[in-house]
């Protein structure tokens, strides 16, 4: 099971300097895929969560390949009616050459209502706007000898049945968000439902979980997967690859956009995670 990690590319406390270490961190440490968030229009709604300065995804990744060398590359998650769908399939496809095809192209359909309407997007819409521009990605990269040889793996994000019927339908792994292990347990088996009532293949499985390492246990039903100490973090983290995941990806960031102005402390968490998975190398 691979490991990623999903770096801020937002925050007061974010600046080129700042990626560039995250991006040395990740990769220094071993880890095997770097991915950033994405946002176009920081309204109110987002600005709550993601304020600005917001690094765009596409742009970020590319100078982040010039940097890195071997680790992954990607988004978690890549809100699909933002763009066109041509514009995505060729920045993703230039995105995927360019870095020697290290990209992984996370997606979903997004929630920031004011933003939808910042870009003159339909927020009703949001689903079935998804679903046509992922197909039409798809269709765009059949075309090699123009978008270059894939294949670029879509994973694709959404905790509701919508978006595990999404990921069966359209995506090659299912990328679920910062919940807890029993609540992901449970929907690995509803994303199999879905998969058999479709008669199509089930999704790898590649969750988005919290990295937030504490001195003490945290305990609780509400304990999200990757909260508590490291002992904890680690037992989820088997857990996980026991459910079939395919990649974890580990979250630092929590919930107070002042978190980014210390990224050491992150990066601390990272290092002991690091640590205890290379002991349990053979």
């Amino acid at each position: 099971m691979q490991i990623g990690i999903n770096v801020p590319n937002f925050g007061p406390g974010t600046d080129p300097a700042t990626l560039r270490q995250w991006a040395q961190t990740v990769e220094g440490l071993g880890f095997d895929l770097l991915m950033v968030s994405d946002h176009v229009a920081i309204t109110p709604d987002v600005a709550e969560q993601y304020p600005a300065p917001f690094y765009e995804p596409f742009t970020t990744l590319a100078w982040l390949a010039g940097i890195t060398s071997t680790v992954r590359l990607g988004t978690t998650v890549l809100i699909v009616p933002y763009r066109h769908p041509l514009l995505i399939a060729r920045m993703a496809a230039n995105l995927h050459q360019l870095s020697g095809g290290r990209l992984v192209l996370g997606v979903a359909s997004g929630w920031a209502r004011q933003e939808f309407e910042a870009l003159g997007v339909p927020f009703e819409r949001r689903g079935p706007l998804t679903d046509e521009h992922l197909r039409a990605v798809r269709e765009a990269w059949k075309n090699e000898g123009d978008y270059g040889p894939g294949p670029i793996p879509i994973w694709v994000g959404g905790n509701s049945d919508a978006g595990m019927r999404r990921a069966v339908r359209l995506g090659e792994a299912w990328h679920p968000l910062r919940r807890t292990i029993p609540w992901l347990r449970d929907a690995v088996d509803r994303l199999k439902a879905i998969a058999d009532a479709e008669g199509r293949a089930v999704p790898a499985l590649a969750p988005r979980i919290m990295l937030r390492m504490t001195g003490t246990p945290v305990t609780g039903a509400e304990r999200r997967a990757g909260e508590g100490t490291i002992e904890q973090i680690m037992d989820d983290l088997d857990r996980l690859r026991a459910m079939g995941a395919d990649t974890v990806v580990l979250d630092p960031f929590d919930s107070d956009p002042e978190e980014t102005r210390h990224p050491e402390t992150a990066w601390h968490a990272l290092a002991a995670v690091a640590a205890h998975r290379e002991r349990k190398l053979p």
